[in-house]
């Protein structure tokens, strides 16, 4: 009986996680809430400190605070080790210091990893962990050097300390896709910087394009560089393919829409990199060169659209992620064609990821316009600059049209809650609350609906 009480009462490995992620939030309000991490003669309120915590750990960027005017070196130090675990992962990291200290990776564990980083399958998690954890510090390392050495040749700072320190804290904000900068407005002081958009384009792309796509390409140039074949999974193919559609499209979305707008009047390689930039960065990346604000509405309610579908699996962002919008486009396309198995790439979908995908969309959908709802009720403010900034936080883009740190303290609770969701996941939500399998020994008589017209 004991045996049986303690096995109802102990904690799935999702609730584990996802307990781990909310208490590294409370630790670090209460952290960047003391006068330690703070510039002489600033403070911050709690609520504030909350959300800077929440948004570091989920990798958003959406800020009601500018935190280099709040914040000392300590505490930027400390908010880039926020971005770290929040965007490579919790277990990575507890990989890492397992193996540093010589402990051996139980099933338990293992199964840890595999839940925070949406995996299906036990075999190579170790393995998965070593290879993210170097390809993500190696990138970040030639993103800081990239970065350093362009603020020093350039201009913007004339000792190599201070050059390095933002090349040091950009590239992690951007291959994390954090979205946090240390100017206040983003990256508008470098709208027509062109090398510096480049690389942090380049960096925001790392991130969002998933992790085990990543470790693919290094699989494949090793198998090149061996003259061997090698054939990349469905999943590199699939997301690679929705990923780069979406970036072209809302590249285009955001010409089209702009040209009489904002991009009026501009050069060729301004309104270029312009929508480029805000495509890419509405992944997840969450930085801009422009004031987001100024965009029209179309624009806005794209922008929201691509932000809400995300980055991809297992990787920093957030959203529904590609390969769910992949399968419900998919699923569709197949249906409307008059098939009921969906085939992509010489391979069959299997039903339960179709299932799940549509329940993603669903949930999500839910939460979105719930959210939505309720701010502008409680704030008052504009639909689509609210639906913008929800998306945003449930998309842990950070994009912001500038209305967040207007907010009180219910509607910043509600961001929160939807930046903690979109950093766990939707799936991890509903496994979260879901109770105990239960085995049905019956089955009701069968009856069909009229559905959709």
């Amino acid at each position: 009986m004991l045996s049986s009480s303690y096995q109802k009462r102990r904690l799935t490995s999702v609730q584990i996680i996802v307990f781990f992620y909310v208490g590294l939030i409370l630790l670090s309000t209460i952290l960047l809430y003391t006068p330690i991490f703070h510039n002489p003669g600033v403070s911050i309120s709690f609520i504030d400190a909350m959300f800077t915590s929440t948004s570091a750990i989920s990798v958003t960027g959406l800020t009601v605070v500018a935190v280099h005017e709040i914040f000392n070196q300590w505490g930027l130090l400390y908010l880039t080790l926020l971005f770290q675990v929040g965007g490579i992962g919790i277990m990575t990291l507890g990989t890492f210091f397992w193996l540093l200290m010589g402990q051996k990776i139980g099933l338990e564990q293992r199964i840890w990893i595999a839940t925070d980083h949406n995996r299906s399958t036990l075999a190579g998690l170790v393995s998965l962990m070593r290879n993210i954890l170097v390809l993500a510090l190696l990138i970040e390392l030639v993103g800081t050097i990239l970065l350093g050495t362009h603020f020093l040749l350039s201009g913007y700072h004339h000792d190599w300390y201070t050059a390095y320190f933002h090349g040091f804290f950009a590239s992690i904000s951007a291959f994390t896709n954090a979205g946090f900068d240390l100017y206040g407005n983003s990256m508008q002081s470098f709208a027509h910087d062109y090398i510096y958009q480049a690389i942090i384009m380049l960096l925001i792309v790392c991130g969002a394009i998933g992790f085990p796509v990543l470790v693919e390409i290094r699989t494949y140039l090793a198998y090149r560089r061996a003259k061997m074949r090698f054939t990349f999974s469905l999943f590199t193919k699939v997301t690679t393919l929705t990923f780069f559609s979406l970036v072209v499209l809302g590249a285009v979305l955001i010409f089209l829409f702009e040209r009489n707008g904002i991009l009026q009047g501009m050069k060729w390689h301004e309104t270029l990199f312009y929508s480029l930039f805000h495509s890419i960065s509405s992944r997840s990346g969450g930085l801009s060169t422009i004031d987001i604000s100024l965009f029209t509405t179309p624009t806005l309610l794209m922008l929201a659209s691509l932000m809400f579908i995300g980055a991809s699996p297992s990787s920093v962002g957030g959203g529904i992620r590609t390969t769910t919008f992949f399968v419900l486009v998919a699923t569709v396309i197949t249906h409307m064609r008059g098939f009921k198995d969906v085939k992509v790439f010489g391979r069959e979908l299997v039903e339960d990821d179709i299932i799940r995908s549509f329940i993603v969309f669903f949930v999500a959908i839910f939460l979105v316009f719930s959210a939505v709802i309720l701010l502008v009720w409680l704030e008052d403010l504009p639909f689509q600059h609210v639906l913008f900034e929800v998306c945003s936080a449930f998309g842990t883009t950070g994009l912001s049209s500038g209305i967040t740190s207007a907010m009180g303290v219910p509607g910043k609770l509600i961001l929160i809650l939807m930046m903690v969701i979109g950093r766990i996941g939707i799936i991890n939500l509903l496994l979260f609350l879901k109770r105990n399998d239960r085995i049905v020994r019956y089955h009701h008589p069968k009856e069909r609906l009229i559905i959709g017209q």
